[in-house]
Formats: C-alpha cells, structure tokens, sequence
C-alpha cells in the first residue's frame, strides 16, 4: 500500500531541484516505490573533500533531500509542510568516484514528525553512509509554495 498523498512522477519531483544546492550537486530522484523514494549523486570535484573521498557534508545533503523530498510526498500540502529538525549520518565507507545511491524510507509517520532511514550506496551495492532524519510536521501556512505544485 502506497504511503504517498501526491503525484509521484519523477519529472515532478526533480523539478522542484531548480536552482537549488540539488541542482548544483547533480542531486536526481531516480526510483520511487510505494514506500521509499531513490535517488543518485556523483562523486566528483563538486562532493569531494580535499583527500578525494565522497564529502560528509555531501552525503548529508543527498540524504536529507531525499527524506525531506519523501516526507514531503507524503502529505497534503496545501494544509502541512514537513521541516527537517535533526538529522544524523554515519559514514560507513569511503567512496572516490563514480555514483552513489541514495534511499529513503520511513520508519515512522506521526502526526507531528516523521523519522526516515536513509541508506546510500556506492555502484557496488556497499553501504557508505547510513542517516536518520527527523522532521517536524507544521500547517502550511497560505498553502504550498508554487515551486512544490503538480
């Protein structure tokens, strides 16, 4: 059973990347499923640290706009927003080049907050970082900003 209270399409939801840090870090929604939401970023000169391995900071910003993005889906819009309050990221393994893949799932959907698990892999499959996202559920107050519409 689906967990998504909007449309799904992957057009859409990479749209809402325009002119973001998403869009300059070649951030993509790939997949979706009835309860997780996939995507991918490269590991080049934009999300490397200066010993050549995949960024910290890069992968925080991959998971949290992939739980964000999911936790966003699963919502009426026009009455509730979701807003990060804390996130946590453990780097399991180092990545140099190539693409990682990124998926959310929710662990809990509340009323008031949700918690997501995001995974990301290298192209092998192997963890390399393993997040926990927490996110306020808060009234959208004048409705959905036009950027996130269908």
């Amino acid at each position: 059973m689906s967990i998504w209270k909007q449309p799904v399409e992957l057009s859409r939801i990479n749209a809402w990347s325009a002119n973001t840090m998403m869009q300059t870090l070649d951030i993509r929604f790939t997949e979706v499923g009835d309860d997780w939401l996939r995507g991918t970023m490269p590991v080049d000169n934009r999300t490397r640290q200066p010993f050549g391995l995949l960024h910290g900071g890069a992968s925080v910003v991959l998971a949290e706009t992939l739980g964000s993005s999911a936790a966003l889906l699963t919502l009426d819009i026009e009455k509730e927003l979701a807003v990060g309050l804390d996130i946590n990221a453990n780097h399991i393994r180092g990545v140099t080049a190539g693409i990682v893949t990124g998926t959310a799932r929710a662990v809990h959907l509340g009323r008031s907050t949700q918690v997501w698990e995001i995974r990301i892999e290298n192209e092998e499959g192997a963890l390399v970082c393993l997040s926990r996202l927490t996110m306020a559920v808060i009234a959208a107050r004048g409705g959905a900003p036009a950027s996130l519409r269908a």
